[in-house]
């Protein structure tokens, strides 16, 4: 009975994880609006969620020169996901972060992650009421 609930939450743990992930890659945006040479950053959720699920693998195998060496997964984590975001409008300093893009995106971002935490709560809630017989 465990493993089932762990497997039901185990998507929506996942998913919540890349949002708050985003979220921070956002807000070090914002923070670094005004320093020179900045590039604005954002992730594509999908792709790194299903990068995350196990859909697919962003990184590349690691190489090993010696059999005593560790095989490693060749995982980046979210970090491989990590894209420059487009540029808008150039600025004279080379910064490309544009504030109202970035403060749509983290309203939006953290939009979803309110939605996805209601989801869970919501489950959890069904689960427990299963549980008692209610």
């Amino acid at each position: 009975m465990a493993d089932r609930l762990d497997n039901a939450l185990r998507f929506h743990q996942t998913a919540l994880n890349v949002r708050a992930y985003r979220q921070q890659v956002i807000a070090s945006n914002i923070a670094n609006a005004d320093t020179p040479n900045y590039k604005a950053r954002d992730i594509d959720f999908r792709e790194a969620l299903n990068g995350a699920l196990g859909g697919k693998s962003s990184g590349l195998p690691m190489a090993t020169t010696s059999a005593r060496h560790l095989a490693g997964s060749g995982e980046q984590g979210l970090d491989g996901n990590l894209k420059y975001r487009t540029e808008e409008q150039g600025a004279i300093d080379g910064n490309t972060v544009s504030m109202d893009v970035e403060r749509s995106a983290f309203a939006e971002n953290s939009v979803q992650y309110q939605a996805s935490v209601t989801f869970i709560n919501g489950l959890l809630r069904s689960m427990q009421q299963a549980i008692q017989g209610q």
